[in-house]
């Protein structure tokens, strides 16, 4: 099945959930489960820029992620350093602008000054926007912005869906026409939760180790299968 480009998601969101029982699996350390996800990222990312995806946002580690083992926690800021050493000048080749949806500033320092180094080297990158969701929680993402209403003294009436959507960290972005889930879990846990209103949800039992560029084909076929309505009839729809 050939996807024509309107078929497509403006804006992809995936929760990259199985790691660790990928790992388990195998008898390897949940670090290996771990490393192997951090390739899996690398041929989505390619694959997400070569098809035309504009904006793709990875849930990399949730505020919630604080409570695992301190030797896991180590071991995946390790390897965001890795794929930030050596994938910065692939995203600044490719035009990939790198952003961050989270609390930066609560990142150990490395990963902050690598993070904030990237963002500012891939910034002109005008063919595709990549998310990651670090340090994230999309209740403390909504939380931040009623605070934000509240410090600049807003009335009511100034409070709209529009307003409050530019407080929040896609300010700017369309939201995710297309949520993916992978290894079998079928919940949001805390993710983009304004902004995955409307959105098509689809959930695969593949671990994300194994999640490739076929298995983003399957849920792009199935996406660009469905009708989305919007509240309206089908009716509707098919009279425009």
């Amino acid at each position: 099945m050939e996807l024509l480009p309107e078929q497509l998601p403006a804006h992809l969101a995936i929760i990259m959930d199985g790691n660790g029982r990928w790992a388990q699996a195998r008898n390897l350390p949940r670090e290996a489960g771990h490393k192997a996800g951090a390739e899996a990222v690398r041929a989505v990312v390619t694959e997400c820029r070569k098809i035309g995806i504009r904006h793709l946002t990875l849930y990399t580690f949730s505020s919630e992620n604080w409570n695992r083992p301190k030797t896991e926690i180590s071991a995946l800021f390790a390897l965001l350093l890795d794929f930030l050493r050596q994938e910065l000048p692939r995203l600044e080749e490719q035009g990939i602008a790198l952003k961050v949806l989270g609390d930066l500033d609560g990142l150990p320092l490395a990963q902050r000054t690598a993070l904030r180094h990237a963002i500012k080297r891939t910034a002109p990158g005008s063919h595709m926007t990549l998310n990651l969701a670090l340090n994230y929680g999309s209740r403390a993402e909504l939380v931040r912005a009623v605070r934000s209403f509240l410090r600049e003294g807003a009335q009511p009436e100034d409070v709209t869906e529009e307003s409050l959507a530019h407080r929040l960290y896609t300010a700017g972005q369309p939201d995710p026409d297309l949520l993916i889930r992978t290894s079998g879990e079928q919940r949001l846990s805390n993710y983009l939760l304004y902004q995955c209103a409307y959105s098509e949800l689809y959930f695969t039992p593949t671990p994300w180790p194994d999640f490739d560029a076929a298995q983003l084909r399957l849920a792009l076929e199935a996406y660009a299968a469905r009708s989305r309505r919007f509240g309206k009839t089908q009716e509707q729809i098919d009279a425009h």
